[in-house]
């Protein structure tokens, strides 16, 4: 679906959708709990149906009550399932992926996943280098990996112990084997062998996991894991998206007046720090972000940087090139073609901020949602319109996406609803 977004300010009240990051845990941990679950305000994005249809392929039953909430039917107490098993589908969804590969190892001894987009082609080598090394069986041929214990059905696929993993190159390993490790017949150790980025993400999984009354003790540059603990079943409902919110906060900076509701100002979620960062970024001068414990905050962040006065670098941002697009690329591109002066360098982004974006081009959205909402909110703001192609990847994240945009007073020709 291609758009031209007319100029217009974006005024008014918005409630954005829950949290994709706290829907993800929440599932899985609600999914790994031996009872039943109640999961309010759970959303319906494209990774959130991935992950669903994932769980449901291993073994737990997931019912819907209303078109938000669910009730979860856990798998705790037959964790280990007899195959054979059908092929997990994980869509482009990262989080997905990434937090139920040891999921399913433990709860069917092997799996096969398979994927959308560029998620095959995303790092996997700390699992890839982690589980060999625990004997387990790793293939990845033409978009398809399968993992083996070669244990069969009468034992976990894992043992307890020492488990290393880097810190820098995703939280969301760490995150996995947060999910699986407490039920382990022995105690374990998850050791950093790198510094931790994204440490809001990992805070998140062990607040979650908490509530599901899993206990984690952390240490310096570890985590260590009492085992045989049990899930416990919980009502829960997903709060609100800070990563998502972030552009309606862009969306102001820019001259908006959007009144955002439903937050959580006590939230774990890291990308909560953007309240902040919108004021560091409101005063005039240069200024530098280091966004390696935000990276998702790029896109929106780059949109404040290029109309503000000074200049902004945004730092230390290389894992942007594996996201769904190379986003440190595809933001510098979006951004220029709007008219924007920014600079492209190995792990950053410097962005020369003017009073007010020309307007007046195509942007290519390169199936990234997060690329197609940041045009957007700027295009709104832009002295001429802007043509966005392949508008419609904003489901991936934020389904709602264009009816709150166009609620908000936003303009754009071609756009079909939903």
């Amino acid at each position: 679906m291609d758009v031209t977004i007319i100029p217009n300010k974006l005024r008014g009240t918005v409630t954005p959708p829950s949290s994709k990051s706290v829907a993800h845990r929440a599932l899985i941990a609600a999914a790994l709990s031996g009872g039943f679950s109640t999961i309010s305000n759970l959303g319906d994005s494209k990774d959130i149906q991935a992950t669903r249809r994932c769980l449901s392929n291993l073994s737990t039953w997931i019912e819907d009550l209303t078109p938000d909430k669910v009730r979860v039917h856990g798998i705790g107490h037959s964790l280990v399932q007899a195959g054979p098993f059908p092929m997990l589908d994980c869509g482009e969804s990262g989080s997905t992926l990434r937090f139920l590969i040891p999921v399913a190892l433990l709860v069917q001894g092997e799996a096969r996943f398979t994927g959308q987009g560029r998620l095959m082609e995303r790092p996997l080598t700390p699992y890839e280098a982690l589980f060999q090394e625990k004997g387990i069986s790793w293939s990845l041929e033409n978009g398809v990996l399968t993992i083996d214990s070669g244990r069969g059905y009468d034992r976990l696929a894992l043992d307890p112990g020492k488990y290393c993993l880097p810190g820098d190159v995703s939280s969301q390993f760490i995150t996995g084997l947060l999910f699986v490790l407490p039920l382990l017949d022995g105690d374990s150790d998850l050791v950093l062998t790198s510094p931790l980025e994204s440490r809001g993400y990992v805070d998140l999984t062990l607040d979650v996991l908490r509530t599901f009354g899993i206990r984690v003790e952390e240490r310096a540059d570890a985590f260590h894991v009492p085992g045989n603990q049990h899930y416990e079943s919980r009502d829960f409902t997903v709060e609100a998206d800070w990563s998502q919110v972030a552009f309606w906060y862009a969306a102001n900076f820019l001259g908006g007046q959007v009144d955002i509701q439903g937050l959580n100002m006590e939230s774990k979620q890291g990308d909560k720090v953007i309240a902040l960062q919108y004021w560091q970024l409101a005063k005039p001068g240069d200024a530098e972000l280091d966004v390696s414990q935000c990276p998702d905050l790029v896109p929106p962040l780059a949109a404040m940087a290029a109309v503000r006065a000074g200049t902004t670098r945004l730092t230390h941002a290389a894992r942007l090139r594996i996201k769904e697009s190379d986003r440190l690329s595809t933001v510098a591109a979006a951004l220029r073609a709007m008219g924007a002066q920014v600079e492209e360098g190995p792990d950053s982004l410097t962005i020369h901020g003017r009073e007010r974006l020309p307007g007046g081009g195509t942007v290519d959205c390169c199936n990234d949602h997060r690329i197609a909402m940041m045009a957007a909110v700027s295009a709104a703001f832009a002295q001429a319109p802007v043509k966005l192609l392949g508008a419609e990847c904003v489901r991936k994240s934020y389904p709602e996406f264009w009816n709150h945009f166009i609620q908000l007073g936003g303009k754009a020709h071609g756009l079909v609803l939903r």
